[in-house]
């Protein structure tokens, strides 16, 4: 019995680039498919000549096209997309407008949360590629922006170095763990010990390049790692994202606490949603005889929550604490609640992550459309 081409088409459809998160028949990168007794010959559009994941979805259109009875060979054959093509590609996916944040657009319903502290030192950097690892093992697509430019270090937290593949000056993230990350780290020509020297304006055409000219794809959830402190980060995405919500990140010691202060006092003159404070460091059990150590002070934590409620008029509660653990510091490319998945601060911060997705955002946060009658 001859083998249906629609049949073939069809077992096609599904499979997606694995930058883009596309199916590539949707985005045209299958322009011929075609079958002679039980061979099934594809061409494979890639966006550049030498793009990584050509082997990828080279298995993956052989697999797929198997599924089809009769299938005893894949034949697929390469080509790289025409600067023209490129350029179409890239219209496709942005709508064509330039300098658009795809985040605030009517119906958006990304989540941006942003990981702020008021000094550096209090283990943000981890919290924040913890939690979306979290996030994302519970099924959700999470992104993962490195919004720290001068002192970068989510890629080493999570494993990722590849840069990010630009299609017509489009940033396509790398994925690790099941987040999309992006960070300037990976973009550095002479590696990680390049320094950022740049001054303010240059920060916000960071932040305009990571969220007008980077293709996402379709979040659950953004989580934007900023720089401790109140300066122009903070301020341009306060400015540019107005419904993004943060998270405050302190230790228990009051002095690294009422600096945090000051970063969510930011977040309420800039009008953003505080989703709430995370003592980290915190109080953790003595591997002997169980005994709460409180390493780092007490009550950080419950005093930003508290102070940020009495400035704020509306409740802004302690999310929770995450007890101190040595082994964080073990950044090599594995999280460390993937590395040590049943520990106390593993468990927290789960649960954290469980805090943070069921706190669903409503129409009141929502941009919508106005139409008129």
């Amino acid at each position: 019995m001859p083998i249906n081409l629609d049949d073939v088409r069809a077992a096609l459809a599904p499979v997606k680039d694995p930058e883009i998160h596309r199916p590539l028949m949707e985005l045209g990168m299958l322009p011929s498919i075609s079958v002679e007794g039980g061979t099934v010959s594809i061409t494979l559009r890639l966006t550049v000549g030498g793009c990584p994941m050509k082997q990828e979805m080279t298995e993956s259109l052989t697999a797929a096209a198997k599924t089809v009875d009769g299938v005893t060979e894949v034949v697929i054959t390469t080509e790289a997309m025409t600067k023209e093509q490129r350029e179409q590609l890239r219209t496709q996916l942005t709508g064509g407008g330039e300098n658009v944040i795809s985040f605030n657009q009517p119906g958006n319903r990304t989540r941006i949360i942003a990981i702020s502290s008021g000094k550096g030192g209090v283990g943000k950097s981890s919290l924040t590629a913890n939690l979306a690892v979290a996030i994302a093992a519970e099924g959700f697509t999470v992104g993962l922006a490195d919004m720290d430019v001068y002192g970068h270090s989510i890629p080493r937290i999570m494993g990722v170095t590849e840069p990010p593949v630009q299609v017509e000056g489009l940033l396509m993230p790398p994925a690790k763990h099941g987040v999309r990350v992006l960070s300037v780290d990976l973009m550095k020509p002479s590696g990680f010990a390049e320094p950022i020297a740049f001054r303010g304006p240059m920060l916000h055409k960071v932040l305009m390049q990571f969220m007008s000219d980077t293709w996402w794809g379709d979040l659950d959830f953004l989580l934007m790692d900023l720089p401790p402190g109140t300066g122009d980060m903070a301020l341009s995405i306060g400015q540019t994202l107005p419904q993004s919500e943060i998270i405050v990140v302190t230790t228990p010691h009051i002095a690294a606490a009422e600096v945090a202060v000051r970063a969510g006092a930011l977040g309420l003159r800039m009008n953003q949603r505080l989703l709430g404070v995370i003592e980290n460091m915190s109080a953790f059990p003595c591997p002997s005889c169980g005994e709460l150590t409180f390493a780092f002070g007490r009550g950080g934590g419950e005093m930003v929550a508290q102070t940020l409620t009495e400035r704020s008029g509306t409740q802004v509660p302690l999310l929770g604490a995450v007890p101190f653990d040595v082994r964080v510091s073990e950044e090599d490319g594995l999280p460390f609640i993937l590395r040590h998945p049943e520990s106390p601060a593993a468990l927290a911060i789960k649960e954290l992550a469980r805090t943070i997705y069921v706190k669903q955002r409503g129409l009141a946060d929502l941009t919508l459309p106005l139409v008129r009658r």
